[in-house]
């Protein structure tokens, strides 16, 4: 399990040495023995490595990594190129298409967004193969609760995109007056037709963060 650097490390370098912590490592090391689990374990803190702190300027939330060969690579809802794109972000190019009128890509890899200051969490950073929320409730969730209270505690403009309840439920912990909170249901094709198209999240982040000086998000993936 590659760990994390940089001031991603300064932030949560304390919950390293909480027992939680160690109870998760030990059993996400036990499972990548035992099983196949997703993402690669290189790939586990990837959204931390793309994006620094500093730099983060919209948090997008997701649950779980995608739970099928090839897929995962810790970013939520990114495949690898050479993957076909998962239904969810079939509904979020859709909706950025209708959003801000961009071309939708060939391939799922949203690292362009990741390295534009989109932090890409997923509340769970791991999953058995072909089990999807495997890894629910071993330690992630406490983790990932302190990555976001380490955002909250940040003084500069953030847009958090909250989609689906799960996400929405972290909503109590973002009390900032400085950052956006946007909530919509989720992109998957069960509920997307339920509000998520037409709730324009990419043209919203962009309107605020350039009300407050900080340069837009490029969301066109090529």
């Amino acid at each position: 399990m590659a760990g994390l650097n940089g001031d991603w490390y300064e932030a949560l370098k304390g919950e390293f040495r909480k027992p939680y912590y160690k109870k998760l490592f030990d059993t996400v090391n036990e499972e990548y023995r035992s099983w196949k689990i997703f993402p690669p374990a290189n790939d586990i803190f990837n959204a931390f490595h793309l994006t620094p702190l500093k730099e983060v300027k919209v948090v997008i939330l997701g649950q779980d990594p995608y739970h099928n060969d090839g897929q995962a690579h810790g970013l939520c809802f990114s495949v690898q190129k050479g993957v076909e794109v998962p239904p969810s972000l079939v509904n979020i190019y859709q909706e950025l298409h209708d959003d801000l009128g961009c071309t939708i890509p060939n391939h799922g890899c949203l690292t362009k967004w990741a390295e534009q200051g989109v932090l890409m969490l997923n509340t769970v950073l791991t999953v058995r193969a072909h089990q999807a929320n495997s890894h629910r409730g071993i330690g992630w969730e406490e983790f990932t609760d302190a990555a976001i209270m380490a955002l909250n505690g940040q003084d500069r403009p953030i847009a958090f995109i909250l989609w689906g309840s799960p996400a929405q439920r972290k909503a109590r912990m973002l009390n900032n007056p400085n950052h956006l909170i946007l909530k919509a249901p989720h992109p998957s094709p069960l509920s997307a037709y339920r509000g998520f198209f037409g709730s324009r999240p990419f043209s919203q982040t962009n309107q605020f963060l350039e009300e407050h000086g900080v340069a837009p998000v490029d969301w066109q993936i090529e």
